[in-house]
């Protein structure tokens, strides 16, 4: 093979690991520092108003959520009555709901009561939570009998 071949076969394949090492830098950076977006309400499902600035609709009284209720996966039927604190939803131990999913993260979302309804948080997790068929990328509310998937297991609010 001609000594030239040889160069610019070399040449390349250093561009393209070079190519490859900074696409892999970008990933991990992209995954990082993507919770210093949390703050924002980015997506929300269909039906949910959520104007920039304003505030959550009020729920009707009878139409709060009381229950949640996991519809699908390993906990299928098991009912968590709501109150004031937060939901923790993940694979650690001291989660309020222990989910043995293998694409569930120790730490995977949060449900959290706020004016009168209740806000879905992913905190960081590697499979993403989804509200309905949308990715959760931020505080997100949720509505009653709308699914929340982790992994293999849906969940839901229910009055």
């Amino acid at each position: 093979m001609p000594e030239i071949v040889l160069a610019a076969a070399r040449f390349g394949f250093l561009v393209l690991l070079w190519i490859f090492v900074f696409t892999v830098v970008g990933v991990i950076r992209r995954d990082l520092f993507a919770g210093s977006r949390a703050g924002r309400l980015v997506a929300a499902p269909r039906g949910v108003n959520v104007a920039a600035g304003a505030r959550p609709a009020k729920v009707r009284k009878g139409r709060a959520a009381h229950q949640l209720v996991v519809t699908a996966g390993a906990l299928a039927g098991t009912k968590i009555t709501l109150g004031e604190a937060p939901i923790t939803i993940g694979r650690a131990e001291d989660s309020t709901l222990v989910i043995t999913d293998d694409y569930a993260s120790a730490r995977h979302a949060r449900l959290i009561p706020r004016d009168g309804q209740w806000v879905l948080e992913d905190l960081g997790s590697t499979n993403g939570t989804y509200l309905d068929r949308t990715k959760v990328s931020g505080p997100t509310p949720v509505p009653l009998g709308v699914p929340i998937r982790i992994g293999r297991t849906s969940l839901e609010l229910r009055p």
